[in-house]
């Protein structure tokens, strides 16, 4: 009875949480969020249609973030989380300044939990993401005795998008952007991009297992889980099914999706571009 008295006096609690990424990288994050925070409603956009995000802009970041921002305070959200380590890097506080909600980040969560497991730490990410320099500067904020070795990989988001872990061509440009940081001999390495999670199986082939490996995802979530409690907007009641909605081609999204879902999602497109700050 309590939980349902809670329910009903703060009924946000049920508001979605809206999750966005340029692609399926996020649906790391929504994995962490399903095994984390079972009973909440996700609202989760790809901004497929403008994707690589890595090779744009700040200025052109903080438009999208702003765009997909303004729509999903439309759809009710209570909370939102950035899967994105670019938009993260170039344009989370921003909007935190401009929006009434709660936005978490991954650089952050993520820099903490790597300080806390290594003294050598390698940042792998795209090339805005490591152009920003966050995640150094994050790091030594955390512990300015740490060392760190940070790699731009532009082509691992495409490659992921066209869905071709498979290939060979995929292995070997992995081999090309770590080796730098197998010879620095770093004993830590962060996936500075929600992509990177899906090339696991990629690393095992050649990467050392001694090497830690750190997805900020799962620390972001874990921060997000202690925000909603201490905002008293967890859910205390099952969610609804997730809903998916992208600004590309919805097929093509579901299809890459299957894979990681393990189910077929129904997706819906949306111009976000359309959903312009005034």
């Amino acid at each position: 009875m309590a939980n349902q008295r809670d329910t009903l006096s703060n009924p946000i609690s049920t508001a979605p949480i809206g999750i966005f990424d340029s692609g399926v990288g996020g649906l790391t994050v929504l994995r962490e969020i399903k095994r984390q925070l079972p009973n909440e409603s996700i609202l989760y956009v790809g901004d497929t249609a403008r994707l690589p995000y890595g090779d744009r802009t700040p200025e052109e970041i903080l438009q999208f973030v702003r765009e997909i921002m303004t729509w999903m305070m439309a759809q009710g959200t209570k909370m939102v989380m950035m899967a994105c380590n670019t938009s993260s890097a170039l344009a989370l506080e921003e909007v935190q300044a401009e929006f009434p909600i709660p936005i978490l980040g991954l650089i952050y969560p993520g820099a903490r939990a790597a300080a806390k497991a290594g003294q050598r730490i390698g940042v792998i990410a795209t090339p805005a993401t490591v152009a920003s320099d966050a995640y150094r500067q994050a790091i030594l904020e955390v512990d300015a005795s740490k060392q760190v070795w940070q790699i731009g990989c532009p082509q691992f988001v495409p490659l992921i998008e066209q869905d071709r872990l498979q290939d060979a061509t995929t292995i070997e440009v992995a081999k090309t952007y770590l080796q730098p940081l197998i010879e620095a001999e770093i004993d830590t390495l962060i996936y500075g991009c929600t992509h990177y999670p899906h090339l696991a199986p990629v690393f095992k082939t050649f990467l050392p297992d001694a090497i830690q490996r750190i997805d900020p995802a799962q620390s972001m979530v874990k921060a997000a889980a202690k925000e909603l409690e201490l905002l008293d907007l967890k859910s205390a009641i099952s969610g609804r099914p997730t809903q998916f909605f992208v600004s590309g081609c919805p097929e093509q999204f579901a299809h890459n999706a299957t894979r990681w879902l393990q189910k077929t999602p129904q997706v819906q497109q949306v111009n976000f571009a359309s959903f312009v700050v005034s």
